[in-house]
């Protein structure tokens, strides 16, 4: 039975309630054990979706400011938030927009506002030098200017010219991932592979900014857009035209001036909708945080369940704790306790089982998130946030679940109690 303490300070009282709080878990390990496991589950989504949401939304935003805040884009089609589609012309939006063109890139180069633009464009081949090989991979065409919308930089080599890129040489960039499968423990630089079945050049090895999106451990395969249009099996269409605003230019009146010159192209009257999406950086981020939203509810009603779950589990194992601590209680109101002392030692009590299960859920957050990290191209990491409220749920969930046996036990008769044997 536990020591019978008197009126004590606020300190002492806390103290003792955590200490029977552990004495509980010992004397009712496979109880405690289920209500620290579901606290923990709770806590552990929490953890784990807000690392790999933040480190998300990091690489985004990288992505973004890379290209700087001025880059806009211009697209087939733009949805906000998550796209869904059956196949059906009805779900798929896009089909009824025509292609972006080589020939609109150029257009929208020589704009008096503008001052680049890059061409991305993707295919599939299999990369091929001596025995080794990439089955199928990702071959990305675009202009010269590439790297200013991709960040990273040159590790040997150079990147291709505009003369190469304007004779759709055959020339490629590679990164370190690409490299170490292809070319191990030698210079990739003018070696040859075969692309599309075609010898092309490694002219440059590239080293990956760190990001979702170029630092994940895939190959990097970047040759001149006119030359991934002649000869590559893409789906033609699925160009994106990043474009760089001249320094003397705003960029809402180059994205004007986009527009303008791609509705006179395209022949669209007055009145009619454009046919095509800009969208600048600022409308990606604000794009992908709505969709991020629905991951965070998502995270919510997930935790909820595994806190319910530990609640109830602390109710039942507080209960045990009161009954068992009947008389005990009645000497300490003999002794001169106060109803409010006896509900907060129980409150600090319940609050300790789950911050119990917190820490654990907290820990086992931490392994996944690191997981994620190593294993997956997303950089995932625990914001402070996450931390505060996975400690501030726990406690929360312990006061409210241990409020009714801590209720029902500083509302004890003493007389009673003490009968109780």
């Amino acid at each position: 039975m536990s020591q019978v303490l008197g009126r004590g300070n606020l300190l002492t009282r806390g103290a003792e309630g955590v200490t029977l709080a552990l004495d509980s878990v010992r004397a009712n390990k496979l109880r405690a054990s289920l209500t620290i496991l579901g606290i923990a589950i709770g806590v552990m989504v929490v953890i784990a979706m807000a690392s790999m949401i933040t480190g998300i939304q990091r690489s985004v935003s990288d992505v973004v400011q890379r290209a700087g805040p001025n880059t806009f884009v211009v697209m087939r089609f733009f949805r906000d938030g998550l796209q869904i589609s059956d196949g059906t012309d009805e779900m798929s939006p896009w089909r009824r927009r025509p292609r972006l063109s080589r020939d609109e890139a150029e257009l929208i180069r020589n704009l008096p506002a503008v001052a680049d633009v890059n061409v991305r464009e993707f295919a599939q081949s299999a990369v091929v030098y001596g025995d080794k090989e990439f089955s199928e991979t990702g071959i990305e065409g675009m202009d010269p200017s590439w790297m200013k919308v991709s960040g990273g930089d040159l590790l040997d080599g150079r990147n291709f010219t505009p003369i190469e890129a304007a004779g759709n040489a055959f020339v490629v960039v590679i990164n370190g991932d690409a490299a170490e499968v292809l070319f191990p423990g030698i210079d990739p630089v003018g070696k040859v592979v075969r692309i599309f079945g075609l010898p092309f050049t490694v002219v440059g090895l590239y080293r990956d900014p760190s990001g979702m999106f170029e630092d994940g451990g895939s190959p990097k395969f970047v040759v001149p857009h006119g030359t991934l249009a002649k000869v590559g099996n893409q789906d033609r269409g699925w160009i994106n035209i990043a474009v760089f605003p001249d320094s003397t230019v705003g960029r809402d009146a180059a994205m004007d001036q986009v527009t303008s010159a791609m509705r006179i192209h395209r022949g669209l009257k007055p009145g009619e909708d454009n046919t095509f999406d800009l969208v600048s950086g600022d409308q990606f981020l604000a794009s992908f945080n709505d969709m991020t939203a629905g991951f965070f509810l998502v995270m919510l009603v997930l935790s909820s369940v595994g806190l319910m779950v530990g609640g109830v589990g602390v109710v039942a194992i507080m209960m045990i704790s009161v009954t068992e601590r009947t008389r005990e209680i009645g000497v300490r109101k003999a002794l001169g306790a106060t109803r409010g002392e006896i509900l907060f030692q129980f409150l600090v009590e319940a609050a300790t089982l789950t911050l119990l299960g917190g820490l654990c859920g907290m820990a086992m957050g931490a392994i996944i998130s690191f997981g994620i990290k190593q294993f997956t191209p997303i950089p995932a990491t625990i914001p402070l946030w996450s931390i505060a409220a996975a400690i501030g749920a726990s406690i929360i969930t312990g006061i409210c679940f241990g409020l009714y046996p801590a209720n029902k036990a500083a509302a004890m008769d003493p007389v009673e109690a003490l009968r109780h044997e």
